[in-house]
């Protein structure tokens, strides 16, 4: 099974989970990072799962599964211990056309999820098509290692200069090499040594003007 790599925006949208367990709560609580609706079906939850409800971060479902709960959503996940049941899941999305992931089985996926490093906007997804999870987890954990907070800082300062830059309506190319200019500067090195006047001044000798950064530790 080949997958095509993709980022998708689900903010604002419904986003089904079924299953109460330990499994579902991993789930829903990576869809409420990315600031999914979350609706959860199952007639008991897990107490993280609970406390989500009480405070009114998901809706709940307390019922076994059936066909409807999953029309109107956007992407589901069968996360229950019932075999059955997530064919059933499996099936249903499929005729709706809703992309359908069921835990632990990438027969039944249309997606998977990969393992996940973030550095802020930086994330690094990590995939061995359902081959070894723990295979995907080891080399996120090495990618901890090389890439430490410093790339979130950097980030944010290529985010304000691209704005900058972009604005000033030049060529694409000349952008392009601009861009590659301060990816291959000292910048890393400097927001690693916490030395805001080197950043700036690098800024300023590449870009040809100064650019509105947020000064932070890294």
């Amino acid at each position: 099974m080949k997958y095509y790599p993709i980022c998708l925006d689900i903010s604002n949208r419904r986003c089904a989970v079924i299953g109460g367990g330990d499994v579902a709560e991993r789930k829903v609580t990576r869809l409420l990072e990315y600031e999914a609706n979350v609706v959860v079906v199952g007639k008991t939850l897990t107490r993280k799962l609970e406390a989500l409800k009480n405070k009114g971060e998901i809706d709940h479902i307390a019922s076994d599964y059936r066909k409807e709960y999953v029309k109107n959503a956007s992407l589901v996940i069968g996360a229950t211990d019932s075999d059955n049941v997530n064919e059933r899941i499996y099936r249903d999305a499929r005729k709706r056309g809703i992309l359908v992931n069921i835990a632990d089985d990438p027969a039944r996926c249309d997606f998977i999820l990969p393992s996940l490093f973030q550095q802020g906007d930086l994330q690094i997804a990590i995939s061995t098509g359902g081959m070894s999870p723990a295979l995907a987890k080891r080399l996120r954990e090495k990618m901890e290692e090389n890439y430490g907070p410093e790339y979130k800082t950097f980030l944010e300062i290529m985010g304000a200069v691209r704005e900058k830059v972009i604005a000033r309506g030049h060529p694409h190319e000349e952008n392009k090499r601009l861009f590659e200019s301060l990816i291959n500067s000292d910048i890393l090195q400097y927001i690693r040594e916490n030395d805001w006047k080197m950043i700036r001044n690098t800024i300023l000798d590449l870009v040809g003007e100064d650019v509105d950064i947020a000064e932070s530790d890294s």
